[in-house]
């Protein structure tokens, strides 16, 4: 028999064991910090990133999502998740992605900048790569963080491991959660040689990388790594935004994404289309008041993603 909790200051073969793993798929992370959730990691990294620097500003991208409690909102654009808890942390600057400009507002009061690839919440906006590529430099420049929010992309999520790998950037933290544990609850921070050392006891997760946790994100790992996951999600990404657009839909106004991430944004309000589409078998979200967000399943077969695909097509051209 093995325990299901065991707190981290004990040795257990399968944190020993995701650890590794962790290490083979970002190369450029020197430790981790095993937690619950994505909400828990990015909550972490913004505290290693404040200690780190001896700062209090961060920075954040417009049209973010990075979760709701408190460190995490205020990170977080979206007006609507921030106003029943106002005033919240004073020091949190939003950069425009759209605007090269913004990257100045990096200066050497910032701990941190928080970005995510692919904003998910936001309505599966993908930020430009030459802007992401100017934000690392101007973040080493001034001696601040990058922090990369891969809570909803990574784990194969975008046809790569991680989204930022796309970007060609290194950042100095990524955060997880979500497909990590293929459903148990877990996430982690990962940080690279410019973070810390952390203070003894600065931080901790009681359950954070307890044995079950860690047995399924190795196994999570292991079944992208064997079943090929990672090339079928490239494989049917494109292939789904390529018969979306040559639908010639009417009702959309863009069709973008990366993966297995796809935004259908629309010219109209997107919750009936959600419920048309639930009694037909489909599920999939919104990703803003106009924008259908699809999430398929990693292992999904071609017959089942064209089959689903079709319904979306009929759906929106009835």
């Amino acid at each position: 028999q093995s325990l299901i909790s065991c707190f981290r200051a004990f040795a257990k073969e399968k944190r020993s064991s995701l650890y590794s793993e962790l290490k083979c798929i970002l190369p450029f992370a020197r430790k981790f910090l095993l937690c619950n959730s994505g909400t828990e990691a990015v909550e972490a990294a913004l505290k290693f990133a404040l200690v780190t620097t001896g700062r209090a500003k961060a920075c954040y991208l417009s049209s973010s999502f990075h979760g709701r409690s408190l460190g995490a909102l205020s990170l977080t654009a979206q007006q609507k998740h921030r106003d029943c808890v106002a005033p919240i942390l004073p020091t949190m600057v939003a950069l425009n992605p759209s605007d090269n400009a913004s990257i100045s507002l990096v200066d050497g009061e910032t701990a941190a900048v928080f970005v995510e690839i692919v904003q998910g919440e936001g309505g599966i906006k993908l930020v430009d790569i030459d802007y992401l590529q100017r934000l690392e430099v101007r973040c080493h420049e001034q001696g601040a963080l990058l922090v990369v929010d891969e809570i909803q992309t990574g784990f194969g999520r975008t046809g790569s491991w991680f989204a930022y790998e796309r970007a060609d950037i290194v950042p100095d933290m990524v955060c997880m959660a979500k497909a990590m544990g293929s459903g148990v609850p877990i996430g982690a921070v990962a940080m690279g040689e410019r973070v810390g050392p952390m203070p003894h006891g600065v931080h901790g997760s009681t359950f954070g990388g307890n044995p079950l946790a860690a047995a399924a994100a190795v196994a999570t790992i292991e079944t992208i790594r064997e079943e090929g996951v990672l090339g079928r999600a490239e494989q049917f990404g494109v292939m789904a935004i390529k018969r979306l657009n040559e639908a010639n839909l009417r009702a959309v106004r863009e069709v973008r994404g990366q993966g297995l991430m796809i935004g259908i944004e629309l010219r109209k309000r997107v919750v009936p289309l959600l419920r048309r589409l639930q009694t037909r078998g489909v599920l999939a979200l919104a990703a803003g008041p106009t924008v259908l967000r699809l999430l398929p399943p990693l292992i999904i077969g071609e017959d089942d993603w064209n089959r689903a695909l079709s319904m979306i097509i009929e759906e929106l051209q009835s």
